[in-house]
Parts: C-alpha cells; structure tokens; sequence
C-alpha cells in the first residue's frame, strides 16, 4: 500500500523549471474513473465509492473463481468415484460437506451488513436474541470523561428526530456490539464493515426516513462523532498494522530534511512579515493539533484550518488570491517544518475511518488529498526535485554541511531583525562547528603521539635494563664499633660533670 500510496502521488506531481516550483494538475487529483469526486491514494487513485465498486467486483470475481475451481473439483471427484466404487459412497459425501460449506460461507459473506438493517434482523432464536442482549466489555467498562459526554450529546441530537433517532439509536449500539466481535479481524475489514455501515444508514434515511440531504449529513457527522469516539482506542494504529513503523520512518525522513529552505521550494511564502509569520505558526500548529483528536471529521477540520492559514500567508505576501500551484510547495513547506505526530497513523485513519462522502467531495476532500500528496512528495523527495546537485544533496542530507545562508550585505534595509540575527546565529554555529570537528582531528592526532611516545619510552627503558641488568650483591658484614680496638679506654679521664657556681 504505501508503494501505491507514493506512486499515486508522484504521478500527481511534475518538476517544472527553476523558480516554478511544484507543480500538480488539479484534474488529477480528481478519481481516475472520471466520476467527478476527489480520488485517495489509499483507494488506489479511486474516490470511496468507485473503489467499493472496484473492490466488490474483485471480490465477486474471487467468488466466481471459487465456484468454477469448486465446479472442476466436483467433476474430478465425480470421475475419479465412478473408477473407484469402494470408496464412492464415502468420497461423495465429503465433497458434498465441502459444497455445502462452500455455500454457506458465500451466503456469509453477502448478507453479514444486511443483517443489520433488515426487519427480519429482530427475529431470531432465542440465542441469537440473547447474544444481542449481551452487553461487551468494552460498553460495560468505565467510560471516559469525554466518551460519556459524547454519548450524552449523541441521544440528545437523536431525540429531535422521534422515531427515527430512535432506529438510528438501535441501528449503532448493533453496530458497535458487533465491532466488538470483529476485533479479532485485520483492519481492512473492520474499516470495510464501517463504510458498510455508513453507506447503509445513509441510504436508509434517504429511502426509508425521507430525511432531506442536509439533515442527512448532520446526522453522518453525529453517527461517526459518537462510533468513533468509542472505537478510537482500538482502530488508531492498531498492533497488526505497520503504521506505527511508517510513522517513525517519515518523522525520520523529515527530521533528515531539516534543511531545506522555502527557497528551494519555490515557496511563495515572505516569513519577515510579521502577519504572514503568525500564519504560519498558526499552521503549523493546527497540524500538529490533528493528532490530539479522536473523531476522523475533527482531524480533517484542523488539516482544513491549516491550509486556510496557508493560503492567506500566500495572499498576504503575494497581495492577490493564492493558486493551487503555490498551496502545495507552501504545505510541504508546513509539514517539513512541523514535523507532524504519528503523521501516516492519522492519514490511515481518516482514510479508514471517515464519513466517505466527506473525503469525495468539498474542501475538506481536496485538502486532505493535497496531504496525502504532500506525505508523498517528501519520501520520495530528491536532488532534482529541489533543483539541487547530488553530491550537494548529499553533503546535506548526512549533516557534512547546510545551504549557504544569505550574506548580510544582501539584507535589504528593512529586513527584520530577529531573522538577520538568526542567520547571524546559524553562521556562527556553522564556524563552531567546524572548529570543533578541527580540535577533535587535533586532539585524536595528540593521543596517538602520546601512545607512540609511551611506547617509545617503555621500549628504550626496556634496552637499558637488558643492556645493563642489575646485580643485587649479598649484604657486608657489620662494621665493629668505633672504639672497639682501643684498649686504652680504662685510662681515660672520666667526663666532666656541670657544676653550678653562686654568684
């Protein structure tokens, strides 16, 4: 998926000459059917709806191929039973257990969503009643502050619409027990029984409910805003899913391009202008906001904001309305600098997740595509696409150097200070660094001279003391004493006493 993922996008995507900057054709992001709605690299370039088409006729394709393999088998088996009478009796009856099985697991599968929906869905054994009745663990655990008040909001809304609020009411506390069983599956499928979900209630308040198109939206957004507030702790980057490793390898991959400047981009984007400065701060932070949500609508809203942001920054600066082709190098330029959270999780998510429609069709559709093809644009983002040389897209990239600042005398007199300073301060440290890469050769050079002296010392001691070993020779015999030959002590005047005179 994520080959597909950044192979959608780069088609999307066309280099054009220098000071052009990123160019992408609107049209394009459009589904590739032609249906008229905004396509998803996660769908393979489709919109929701021309996907599940898509992926339906896959599978009742994958069915049809099941039957014909199960076709051939029985006449094999059929053959092989009229050769072999012995066995015939035994072998018929295993293969019908195998058509049977084949059978039921078909009818499984078709009718799992309609189940929901139908009238006939409230009648059943006793043990299927009961099963119902059930309450899971999760809905009987201690609910969170903001899941309780939530759930409160979500019947309060529902009581405006009597008794269709209430089948609404019923139709999701079934949706949400039955997710609960589904837990055990992969995520395609818990987000394929979601979409199911919400194509079917759709349709049924269209149909059934008669409920004008603009309540029907209201009421979507409700429905997901209450389901998914529910289920966020067990769909948002789940265990069995890679997204956790594509998260860490994009912050990675961005956190490596910490160098790239707004002008390689072709962003037309003038940061020294204090308003368009706080727009962009005000951008970036709304992306990184998106992480803090739990309803996939609440995170295109933020995605949304910010790309408001960025097109009056683009207006502020340019003094005329912002094109799609200066949004999109201004929003890599964004997602560079923010360095978003848990950036490819949130993207699965809201593709897994969200109400369709609302990813098909109006601005929140095409701005979220626009970050899809943003994302992709940055893993595969290379010398050419920044107009650079590949020994230079090198050098920056392992951290050897960064882009020449601009010269100070460049600086025109009304430049803003702090970002003179700050080029002032990179420059600086730019110095320090290469001073310190210099001390650290010097000081690596002075430790090995001083092992080599070490050893020198040790080596020329080691030939002196072979050359001249020390010989350790037996101790003398004790001298006698001084006077011991005199034998003439005994006629020696005694000594003198001190005497005392008075005076």
């Amino acid at each position: 998926m994520l080959a597909e993922f950044s192979s959608f996008c780069r088609k999307k995507m066309s280099l054009k000459s220098e000071r052009r900057g990123i160019h992408v054709d609107q049209s394009e992001l459009l589904c590739k059917k032609g249906c008229g709605y905004y396509g998803n690299p996660a769908w393979q370039g489709f919109c929701s709806k021309c996907w599940r088409e898509e992926y339906h006729k896959a599978r009742q394709k994958q069915i049809q191929e099941d039957w014909e393999l199960a076709e051939r088998l029985q006449r094999e088996e059929e053959e092989a039973f009229a050769s072999s009478q012995s066995s015939q009796g035994a072998q018929s009856l295993t293969f019908s257990k195998f058509e049977e099985k084949k059978t039921n697991e078909k009818t499984r599968k078709v009718t799992t969503v309609k189940k929901f929906f139908s009238a006939s869905s409230r009648v059943g054994s006793k043990k299927e009643i009961q099963e119902a009745k059930a309450p899971s663990p999760s809905i009987n655990r201690q609910t969170s502050i903001e899941t309780d008040r939530v759930s409160k909001e979500f019947i309060e809304f529902l009581k405006t619409f009597h008794k269709t609020g209430q089948e609404i009411y019923k139709q999701t506390k079934l949706f949400l027990e039955a997710m609960h069983y589904k837990r055990d599956l992969s995520i395609e499928e818990q987000s394929e029984f979601t979409q199911d979900f919400y194509q079917n209630v759709t349709e049924r308040m269209q149909t059934r409910g008669k409920v004008p198109p603009e309540k029907v939206e209201k009421i979507m957004d409700q429905i997901e805003k209450y389901i998914m507030t529910r289920l966020y702790k067990y769909v948002f980057c789940p265990e069995t899913t890679d997204d956790e490793k594509k998260d860490l390898a994009i912050q990675k991959r961005i956190r490596a391009l910490h160098w790239v400047t707004p002008q390689m981009l072709c962003v037309p984007v003038n940061e020294e202008i204090s308003e368009v400065s706080d727009m962009v701060v005000k951008a970036i932070t709304d992306i990184i906001e998106m992480d803090s949500k739990r309803v996939p609508r609440d995170k295109l809203a933020c995605i949304t904001k910010c790309s408001k942001h960025i097109f009056n920054a683009i207006k502020i600066t340019k003094n005329e309305p912002a094109s799609a082709d200066d949004f999109l190098p201004t929003l890599i330029y964004i997602v560079l600098k923010g360095n978003p959270p848990r950036l490819q999780s949130n993207i699965q998510y809201i593709t897994r997740f969200c109400n369709p429609s609302r990813l098909m069709t109006g601005e929140d559709g095409y701005y979220f595509t626009n970050l899809c093809c943003a994302v992709a644009f940055i893993e595969k983002l290379d010398a050419q696409s920044l107009n650079l040389s590949q020994e230079d897209f090198d050098r920056y990239m392992s951290g050897q150097t960064s882009p020449r600042k601009q010269e100070s005398e460049n600086w025109s007199p009304d430049a803003c200070l702090g970002v003179k300073q700050m080029y002032k301060n990179l420059d600086l440290l730019s110095q320090l660094n290469e001073r310190q890469e210099r001390i650290m050769s010097e000081a690596k050079k002075l430790e090995k001279d001083l092992i080599e002296w070490t050893d020198g010392i040790a080596k020329e001691v080691q030939d002196i003391v072979e050359k001249y070993p020390l010989e350790i020779k037996p101790p003398n015999q004790s001298l006698a004493a001084i006077d011991s030959e005199n034998v003439e002590n005994d006629k020696l005047p005694p000594p003198l006493q001190p005497q005392v005179y008075a005076g």
